[in-house]
């Protein structure tokens, strides 16, 4: 039994350095897509179409928070995993719910904007 305790520690341990990872990252992703968002506005302020501008700057940062979201999620699974109480997986599922649904409607709106994106190349070529 000693050495199950000894596992379920290195479990918890290694559980809770990961899920601290996946948190970096995810904050990363943040901060580093707001970094590339900003540059790309700024580029962008210079072209004359205002809509088309607004939309290619709402794709790169939509980009980086579904990837923030993926982590977040990870993290969030990973927390569970060490003490599941019945409240903690009501928690996650609320969660995993709500961010599934943020992610889900966020990628439909960048394959839009995507396909749009396309259209117009194909029409300048």
């Amino acid at each position: 039994m000693e050495l199950l305790h000894i596992f379920e520690q290195s479990l918890t341990s290694l559980v809770t350095i990961a899920k601290f990872i996946l948190e970096i990252f995810s904050v990363f992703c943040v901060i580093i897509g707001f970094i590339k968002t900003l540059q790309l506005a700024f580029v962008m302020s210079r072209r004359r179409n205002p809509l088309q501008s607004f939309n290619k700057i709402r794709l790169r940062f939509g980009m980086w928070l579904v990837i923030a979201l993926e982590f977040q999620l990870g993290a969030d699974i990973l927390a569970t995993t060490v003490a599941p109480s019945f409240d903690g997986l009501i928690k996650l599922g609320l969660i995993a719910i709500i961010r599934t649904f943020l992610n889900y409607f966020l990628v439909k709106e960048l394959e839009a904007q995507l396909e749009l994106e396309k259209e117009e190349i194909s029409h300048n070529e």
